[in-house]
Formats: structure tokens, C-alpha cells, sequence
């Protein structure tokens, strides 16, 4: 066997990807207006399936509290409970760590490292299957955990009866956030909206059989979010398993994935505290809400806001997963300026979906309250939140984004402590600061966060601006080198595979 020199590529076969893509496009050379619009055309077509994935995959929750509503307040009130104690102990967390798999996958697809996705994949299933353990501990304490927060005890003992029998979907949501994450990173997301809507389409049903014919009440809705979630998970396992298209990036089970679990750990840490912190400082307004005077209307009005905003959030939400996957890819692929225009493209596209929605809130403010409520004091609170909700969807966006680059690039790391700054050092303080000294009130709340998405998104831009494409390329092949050192030693069938392609 031939001695590796220093003129030697660190990953097999990757030197002439520095040179052209998979599509054999040459990366030098000035980029046309023509290429900009291209570039457009290919996000879009990410992120239209990814964020009808998400709307979808979110309303499951959602259609499981309202059947319970129509059981009366006690098990509505748990119900919610339960999925916000969940949201915040399980699903961010689990969430977080799928995204590291945003950076890993994504460039060992663009370097055509194609069998280390399935190796990625499988290091993920199996750390957050593990990580879904103490979490499902987590949820069967989930009662006394909120009695001893101080929670109503009638509340708590509905939530925590909800939240025990959602046990077995954490396991099926980390496995489903893998596959997602698998599917994405190779611009294959129509069989993932498809699946998304059949089980959504099945859950309705699901959810009146065991709501209100089985006899199982709340518990019953508990139940069809765990089977929904279980079918979302093997129909997308049987697609990756017998498609075409993962024929090259899942060749099976590998005990390779067993090797160097660390990497995986190291970049799926940072990640999930990049999530964590994002999300917590939003579900801390509604607690802070609690403690506002008339805390019933405050309460009320920031659910209401909360909700609305991540309902409009699911678009940015999208363009983020659409532009990691397309900045991994040309990373991995070593195209510096195709990785550059993508962030451009994603950025021009954030800005425009921000002021048109902005504009369409501003517009339906008088109305939109009606939506949630017939009490004409809501229907006027909510009216005056919507043009700081547009405010904050527009910063939302543009950082939401941002952090999707950040992600393809691997940067997660700087990530959590951009969110740890921007959220806990300025948003939460500045919402504290307008709500009780100022008495601005639950519009404080909403506008300290503001704060903090206005220091998140400036902090991104400045990264992002200042960062050398040239030098980002050669990240990908640290991130590889271990591994193929791995397989090289072990004569892998699948490393041999991947340098012939």
C-alpha cells in the first residue's frame, strides 16, 4: 500500500471534488446574476417540502390537544401542560442534537463520502435513543415535577397522567429527527412531506378512536401521538431502506458506527444547547406572563402571540434547513464561492418572506384576535401585539437563517454562545426590565426579546460576514479524516465503494 504524502488528499477521491461539483460545474470563475436566480430555484425547492414537514409534523400536538379540549378544562389545561413540560425536558433537547447531523451529513454528501451518512445516521439513532432514556424517567415524574414548582396539584396529576403515556414518543421523535436530517442532507425531502401528511391525515382518526370510542379520554390523544409519530418513523425508514436513491448513503447496519461515537458527541452537545436556549427564553415569557398583573389577560395574549409566532416561524424555519444543507453540501464539495452565494440567496429570501408577513399581520391585526377568542379585550391586546410580533418575525427570520449557515458550517459551538449571550444577557433582563420597572407589561416581555433577537441576528451577520469561504473548506476534511482513517485500516468494503464513486 502507498505511503499517504502531504501532497495526498485527506479523504479519498477528494481532490477532484475541490475541483467540480456533482454536477460537474467548475468553481472558478465570476458568478453570474443567472446562477443567483438558480441558487434561488434550489432553495426554494428545499425549503417548500421542509416547511410544509414541519407545519405538519407540529400540528400532530396540536390536533391531540384539541380533541382533549372537548373533554373538559381540567384535561385541556393538562394536556397543554404536559406538552409544553415536554417541549421544553425532551423535544428541543432531542431536537438540538439531530442538528449536528445538519454539518456531518451534509458535508460527507457533498465530498460523495456518500457511506458515511449512513454511519452518521446510525451514531445519532443510537446516542439519542440513549438520551431518550433519562428523558422518559423525566416524564413519569412529570406530576410531582410541577407540583413542586408550585403548579396546581389537580393541573399537575392531568399532566403528569398525559405526559406518561406520551413516554414512548420521545424514542420514535429522536429516531424520526435522524431520518429527517438522513433525508434532508440529500435534497430528498418530497417522500418526507408525503409521509408527514399521510400520518397526519391518519392521526385525526387515530385520535377519535382513542379519545372518544376507546374510552381511554386524554390518555387516548397521549397514545395518538405516539403512533403517529411511530408511523411517521417506519415510513420513512422503509424509504430510506428501499429507495434508489439511498442505495449509495445506507448500504445497512455497520459497527462502524460504533467507532469514534465522540465526534458525533462533541458537535451534538453545542447543538442542542443552540436549540435549548433559543427555545427556553421563549417559554419563559408565558411563566413571566403569569406574574404580570391581570395575569389571566397577559397569560391569554402571549399564548396567543407565542402561538402565532410559531406558526409564521415554520417559513424561516424552512430556508434555514434548505440553506444548512446547501452550505454543507458545496463545503463538502470544496466550493467556496457556491457556499458563499448560498448564505447571499438565503439572506435576500429571509428579508423578503420577513416584510411580506410583517406586512400581512400589520394588516389582519383588527381581525386576527378572533381567530383564538370572542372577548373583545383579547381581540384588542392581540391587535396591538401584531406589529411587534411582525417586528419579531422579520429579526426571527433573518437569525433563524443565520443559524442554519452556522449549522452547515459546523459552527454550533459559537452558535451556543451567541444564543446564550443574545437570549440570557440581554432578552430575558431587557423583558424583565420593560415588563416590571417600566410596567410596559406583556408588550415588555415580547420587546425585550426583541432585544435579544436584534443582538442574535447582528452577532450571526458579523460571523457570517467576516468569514473566510477559502479557509471554511478545508473544515470538511477534518471532520472526515478519522473516519476514513477507520475504514481504510479495516479494508471497509463501504470506503471502497465510496472512493470508486
Amino acid at each position: 500500500m502507498e505511503k499517504p504524502s502531504l501532497d495526498s488528499p485527506l479523504i479519498p477521491g477528494h481532490t477532484e471534488v475541490l475541483v467540480s461539483g456533482a454536477d460537474g460545474a467548475n468553481e472558478a470563475g465570476p458568478k453570474s446574476g443567472g446562477e443567483f436566480f438558480v441558487e434561488i430555484k434550489r432553495q426554494l425547492s428545499l425549503a417548500g417540502p421542509l416547511i410544509a414537514s414541519s407545519l405538519l409534523q407540529n400540528i400532530l400536538q396540536v390536533i391531540s390537544v384539541m380533541f382533549v379540549g372537548h373533554l373538559g378544562e381540567l384535561a385541556l389545561s393538562g394536556a397543554s401542560m404536559a406538552t409544553s413540560f415536554a417541549g421544553v425536558t425532551g423535544f428541543s433537547f432531542l431536537l438540538g442534537m439531530s442538528t449536528a447531523l445538519d454539518t456531518m451529513c451534509g458535508q460527507a454528501f457533498g465530498a460523495k463520502q456518500y457511506h458515511m451518512l449512513g454511519i452518521h445516521m446510525q451514531r445519532a439513532m443510537l446516542a439519542l435513543t440513549l438520551v431518550s432514556l433519562p428523558v422518559a424517567v423525566i416524564w413519569s415524574y412529570t406530576g410531582s415535577i410541577l407540583k413542586l414548582c408550585g403548579q396546581d396539584p389537580e393541573i399537575a396529576t392531568e399532566a403528569g397522567l398525559y405526559a406518561r403515556w406520551m413516554i414512548p414518543t420521545i424514542f420514535a421523535y429522536g429516531l424520526l429527527q435522524c431520518h429527517v436530517r438522513f433525508l434532508q442532507t440529500q435534497n430528498i425531502v418530497f417522500p418526507m412531506m408525503l409521509s408527514t401528511g399521510v400520518t397526519a391525515l391518519l392521526h385525526v382518526l387515530v385520535c377519535w378512536l382513542l379519545v372518544y370510542k376507546s374510552g381511554l379520554g386524554s390518555k387516548g390523544a397521549a397514545v395518538a401521538i405516539s403512533i403517529s409519530y411511530w408511523t411517521n418513523v417506519l415510513l420513512l425508514a422503509l424509504y430510506v431502506r428501499l429507495s434508489p436513491a439511498c442505495k449509495k448513503t445506507w448500504v445497512g447496519f455497520s459497527r462502524g458506527a460504533l467507532h469514534d461515537m465522540s465526534s458525533f458527541i462533541k458537535l451534538a452537545v453545542p447543538s442542542a444547547t443552540m436549540v435549548c436556549l433559543e427555545f427556553w427564553s421563549f417559554e419563559l415569557l408565558v411563566l413571566l406572563s403569569g406574574i404580570l398583573p391581570n395575569p389571566k389577560l397577559e397569560t391569554s395574549v402571549l399564548s396567543i402571540s407565542l402561538n402565532t409566532a410559531s406558526m409564521v416561524f415554520m417559513v424561516p424555519f424552512g430556508l434555514g434547513a434548505a440553506v444548512s444543507t446547501r452550505v454543507s453540501n458545496e463545503l463538502g464539495a470544496g466550493h467556496p464561492q457556491a457556499a458563499s452565494l448560498a448564505v447571499k440567496v438565503v439572506v435576500f429570501l429571509a428579508i423578503t418572506e420577513g416584510l411580506i408577513v410583517g406586512l400581512t399581520m400589520i394588516l389582519a391585526r383588527g381581525i386576527w384576535g378572533y381567530a383564538y377568542s370572542n372577548v373583545e379585550e383579547v381581540v384588542r391586546y392581540v391587535a396591538i401585539m401584531m406589529p411587534i410580533l411582525a417586528t419579531s418575525n422579520l429579526l426571527d427570520g433573518m437569525q433563524c437563517v443565520l443559524s442554519g449557515v452556522a449549522r452547515g458550517c459546523g459552527w454550533q459551538k459559537i452558535g451556543a454562545l451567541v444564543n446564550l449571550g443574545a437570549y440570557y444577557i440581554v432578552g430575558i433582563p431587557s423583558a424583565v426590565l420593560l415588563a416590571f420597572v417600566f410596567h410596559v407589561g406583556g408588550k415588555g416581555l415580547w420587546m425585550g426579546i426583541i432585544c435579544g433577537l436584534l443582538v442574535q441576528m447582528l452577532l450571526f451577520s458579523a460571523i457570517t460576514y467576516c468569514t473566510n469561504w477559502e479557509k471554511e473548506v478545508s473544515a470538511p476534511l477534518i471532520l472526515f479524516l478519522t473516519d476514513t482513517a477507520y475504514f481504510n485500516s479495516t479494508g471497509s468494503l463501504f470506503c471502497e465503494q465510496s472512493c470508486r464513486g
